[in-house]
């Protein structure tokens, strides 16, 4: 036997948003006022969109222990002078609109635990909640539009059905039999004095837009998530299951908590992947009393508890449904549609969160324990899903979303996903003891306001001709107008035209019969119920003439109402639309007119703005002719001047150049002969000594002459050579450097800044094929493939050094050119100095025993001295010689 592989459950379709439009999710902040006057306050209101968060004393708020304020914006912020009324009208009206418009909404209130979440939601006598106002509106709005009870059936599967009038008749009658017998009392009489005059008269609300051609009917459900378990609290056994304590005024005892939990209801997906709650109890309503009620008698059952920081504190989230069936008239509108794709369900969910609390401020114990860490189970859960929404939004991720690990996200999901406006109000207390659970408050309230949601599409409108209804019922009282005429009755009871029309007809005959042979009373009787008959005919023949004659006519006068009243409705907006446009006009008018004296006024200032700057362009003018003068008058002085100083010091250099040369002359021919006189000093000296040195008898020694004077023509000088002779210094030899690129074949841009200086130096920097400039542009630089830059700067020594900075001409994806340097090139000067050589002299020192003399005494070492004059100087006795070491060949 073959075993069937097991086939995947196919993936859904993912579901597409209803609109690309996206809204933020609306969050408001509502203000309670403080318990007593003397407490700390910790809240405050700046604007009507920014509230400031002050730390309270001994607070710190963060590490260093600093005093820090922080401020959070919301859509609006409500103070503790707000009304009820204010509160709803900014906030839960526009979703009772679009919830009549067939468009779905969701609101909720967040906080911590005794912020007035509960009050904002429901109220008290006299100060109706959101939610009483809610359902005010929608019956003040549709009332007279509802269906008979019944017509709107809904089934098991969050989906709505059309039963027409017969068939709601017999549902009615067989719920009323099955009801007990009700109590005659009035409708204020039903009602509880806990919830009786909500809303006063003058504060009712009443929605534009409504469809005369559209039967309504509104539907009630009313659930609690408790400890993550889902209860319907209009189920009629759950108060055998529950059986709570009660206390005189119609409340539960809050000390009860023993509860016996109900059968807890389950989440269901329907075919348009809208969740919803399965078996949950929906009551049909047709006035706000009404439903007021039912959520009252739900409201009961909820659970709360006593707390140290509430009496009467929440113990679970609880959600009312109010749930609109809409479908349009037939053409003659008299009757609903029955065609289940015209139905249009919209739902407005209403929704009381429980507050987070901590349960060492609260001196929960026992259940109250379970209780708090489920609530705060589920508000974490509410946070991590706004927080992951806004990161795939911000940043567009596809992380999963967790609807699914709480029923209040799950049962939520769709409102996020795109399927209505959701809107949130943020209840906070001001007490200096719930700053910190605040904080967190305004974070998560802050976090979802960047949460956007796709804006639901308007639903399509129905194909027939508008004012149906009107027309019906325009038909039938002038119907019931022409019966009177013809003497019908006055009442518009059938029966009563019924017995009218009887009377109108032949008598019958008597009827009696006596002889069962008697053939004339049977004829007679049966000639009678014929005439009777074709009276009737005729009657009925004539009315249905006469009542289509008569709907002809009303037609026609209808169409030409209608026709009448469009172009009146069209002259009307014409003459609106004039009556803007004139009204634009004469505001452009007085706009222009303002502009044209505030232009005049700005002229007549600029005028004389104007003259006064010219007044002072001529004085300055003035003022600068005359300064110009005598700046040239200065300037031809001073070129008279320099000049003649110029002048003066040329005189005076080539008189102290004179005087310098004549100076040199004579020290140079003092020290020739003080050298001339002692070279002969120490030749005699050697004469005498190498004479003592020989054998024999020693001559006796020659007379002492003078020595003679050499020549002019011994005394003169070598001619210098050309170049001068190398000076030993103590600097190290250069090393040799590689050969510079620049001697290619390259294009330069040489790049020379008018600010370099002229050192007069012998060796030049000489680039072939260069381009000089003394700013770089990019004229030039797109010419060339090679750039140098002359940079002068002052060395440690003090001299100043010449710089090389070279580079490639790259061209860039731009269309430009830009410079890479690759290499820097160094030419600096030195000025040399000869040391001062020390003379040895032998004077006072014996000759040594080898017979050597000292280097000076040597005549060859004095010989390889050499001896450098400047030009046109002669050599001799007296003239000065610089001892510098000749170069020996190798």
């Amino acid at each position: 036997m073959n075993r069937h592989a097991k086939g995947k459950t196919p993936r859904r379709p993912p579901k597409t948003p209803s609109s690309n439009q996206k809204d933020p999710v609306g969050v408001y902040c509502r203000v309670r006022p403080l318990g007593e006057e003397g407490e700390e306050c910790c809240i405050e209101v700046i604007s009507s969109s920014t509230i400031q968060l002050h730390a309270p004393a001994g607070f710190k708020t963060n590490r260093n222990g600093e005093y820090k304020e922080t401020q959070y914006s919301f859509k609006k912020v409500f103070g503790v002078s707000v009304s009820q009324m204010d509160l709803f009208e900014h906030v839960a009206k526009p979703l009772v609109d679009d919830l009549i418009h067939g468009k779905n909404g969701l609101l909720f209130t967040y906080g911590v635990t005794g912020s007035g979440k509960t009050f904002t939601m429901t109220g008290s006598p006299g100060l109706g909640g959101l939610l009483p106002r809610s359902l005010d509106m929608i019956f003040n709005s549709i009332g007279p539009y509802q269906a008979k009870r019944y017509v709107f059936k809904t089934d098991d599967k969050n989906g709505m059905e059309v039963q027409n009038e017969v068939d709601a008749l017999l549902e009615r009658q067989r719920r009323e039999n099955n009801l007990p017998a009700p109590k005659a009392t009035t409708a204020r009489q039903k009602l509880d004095p806990e919830i009786a005059d909500m809303i006063k008269p003058e504060e009712a609300y009443k929605a534009d837009g409504v469809d005369e051609d559209t039967s309504y009917s509104i539907f009630v459900s009313y659930i609690e998530i408790y400890n993550n378990y889902i209860y319907d609290l209009l189920e009629e056994t759950q108060e055998d299951a529950i059986k709570p304590k009660w206390n005189g005024g119609g409340t539960p005892v809050r000390q009860n908590t023993e509860f016996i939990p109900p059968q807890s209801k389950i989440l269901r997906e329907d075919q348009n992947h809208n969740m919803y709650v399965a078996g949950c109890m929906e009551v049909e309503v047709k006035s706000a009393e009404e439903a007021f009620q039912v959520f009252w008698k739900g409201q009961k059952r909820r659970k709360v508890a006593n707390t140290r920081l509430n009496r009467e504190s929440s113990r679970s989230h609880s959600v009312l449904i109010i749930k609109l069936a809409q479908a349009p008239l037939d053409a003659d509108g008299d009757n609903i549609l029955q065609d289940k794709n015209q139905v249009t369900v919209s739902q407005l969910c209403l929704v009381d969160l429980a507050g987070s609390e901590r349960t060492g401020r609260t001196g929960a114990e026992g259940t109250r324990i379970r209780e708090a860490g489920n609530i705060n189970q589920s508000l974490l859960n509410l946070r991590t899903c706004i927080e992951i929404l806004r990161e795939n939004q911000m940043c567009g991720t596809n992380k999963m979303v967790p609807y699914r690990d709480s029923k209040v996200t799950h049962l939520f999901k769709n409102y996020f996903d795109g399927e209505g406006k959701v809107r949130m109000v943020v209840c906070v207390n001001p007490k200096a003891d719930d700053y910190e659970e605040t904080l967190l408050v305004m974070r998560f309230a802050e976090m979802t306001q960047e949460v956007e949601v796709a804006r639901p599409v308007d639903r399509p409108i129905c194909g027939f001709t508008p004012g149906r209804r009107n027309r019906n019922q325009a038909f039938k009282e002038e119907l019931s107008r022409k019966l009177e005429e013809r003497g019908g009755p006055i009442d518009r009871d059938m029966s009563s035209v019924i017995n009218h029309l009887v009377h109108n007809l032949p008598p019958l005959p008597c009827s009696e019969l006596t002889d069962p042979h008697d053939d004339i009373t049977l004829p007679r009787l049966i000639e009678a119920l014929q005439n009777r008959h074709r009276i009737r005919q005729m009657m009925i023949d004539e009315y249905t003439k006469a009542a289509n004659t008569m709907k002809s006519m009303l037609q026609q006068l209808d169409s030409n109402h209608m026709s009448n009243e469009n172009i009146i409705h069209e002259q009307n907006g014409r003459l609106l639309e004039k009556d803007k446009i004139i009204q634009n006009n004469k505001a452009e008018l007085e706009r222009l007119e303002k502009k044209a004296k505030t232009q005049e006024h700005k002229i007549d200032i600029l005028q004389k703005t104007t003259k006064i700057y010219e007044d002072d362009k001529r004085s300055l003018q003035h003022e600068l002719e005359t300064r110009e003068q005598r700046l040239q008058r200065e300037l031809n002085d001073k070129r008279r001047m320099e000049q003649r100083m110029h002048g003066v010091v040329t005189d005076t250099q080539h008189k102290w150049a004179k005087e310098c040369d004549r100076r040199v002359n004579a020290m140079q021919l003092e020290m020739q002969n003080k050298l001339w006189v002692k070279d002969e000093k120490l030749k005699q000296l050697k004469a005498i000594v190498t004479e003592s040195k020989t054998p024999g008898r020693p001559e006796p020694p020659p007379r002492q002459t003078q020595p003679k004077r050499p020549s002019r023509e011994e005394r003169l000088p070598a001619k210098r050579s050309a170049s001068p002779s190398p000076m030993p210094t103590s600097t190290p030899v250069r090393p040799m450097h590689r050969r510079s690129r620049s001697a290619g074949g390259e294009k330069w841009v040489d790049h020379k800044p008018s600010s370099s200086m002229d050192l007069g130096t012998v060796l030049q920097p000489v680039i072939p094929n260069a381009i000089q400039v003394s700013a770089p542009s990019e004229k030039a630089l797109s010419k060339c493939d090679r750039y140098v830059l002359t940079h002068q700067e002052v060395a440690s020594d003090g001299e100043i050094q010449t710089k090389l900075i070279k580079g490639e001409v790259i061209k860039t994806r731009g269309g430009g050119q830009a410079v890479q340097f690759t290499d820097i090139e160094t030419l600096k000067q030195e000025l040399t100095t000869v040391p001062r050589r020390k003379r040895k002299s032998s004077e006072g020192k014996p000759a040594s025993g080898d017979g050597t003399d000292g280097a000076w005494t040597d005549v060859e070492t004095r010989c390889s001295v050499a001896v450098e004059m400047r030009a046109g100087s002669n050599m001799g006795p007296g003239y000065e010689h610089h001892g510098i070491n000749k170069r020996r060949k190798p």
